[in-house]
């Protein structure tokens, strides 16, 4: 059952298969060295961009986690409508987690966020699944990909 959009009207949050995309943003030095301070992640691949250049991906990276946090950010941002009779969007977790390809600093990332399914759990709680996944600027494998969870409570 999908979400009723409170006007009679159909689907709110996205109908299954319909795809949104945020905006290009940016992953600099400073947003990532301001997680690395948030979480004490300070390993040199994050944090020391002259040791890092010597590293394994030659310069500094994101943390996966900072990635992964950036969702809400970039979902809030890709124009997908806002069910008006929803009293409580609930982030209930994630199916799966997949840290595909680093991103490194200096690089412009975007979401892009697939309605899978909705399902009404609970008189007028629902549960969505969506497909999210970090695209990187100028490459085809993606950063992340992820089965997010959120649930509904409809208002009476």
């Amino acid at each position: 059952m999908a979400i009723p959009d409170g006007n009679g009207g159909g689907e709110a949050g996205g109908s299954p298969g319909q795809t949104y995309h945020s905006d290009w943003m940016m992953v600099d030095q400073e947003l990532v060295d301001r997680f690395a301070d948030a979480t004490f992640d300070h390993q040199y691949i994050h944090c020391d961009p002259v040791r890092a250049a010597e590293g394994p991906f030659s310069g500094t990276v994101a943390h996966g986690f900072l990635l992964l946090s950036l969702l809400s950010h970039l979902h809030a941002r890709a124009g997908r409508p806002t069910p008006a009779n929803v009293a409580a969007s609930i982030n209930y977790g994630f199916d799966r987690v997949r840290f595909v390809s680093p991103v490194r600093t200096g690089t412009r990332i975007r979401g892009r966020f697939i309605v899978i399914e909705s399902v009404e759990r609970q008189p007028g709680r629902f549960q969505q699944a969506v497909d999210a996944v970090i695209e990187i600027e100028g490459q085809d494998r993606p950063a992340v990909t992820a089965r997010w969870l959120a649930q509904f409570v409809v208002s009476t």
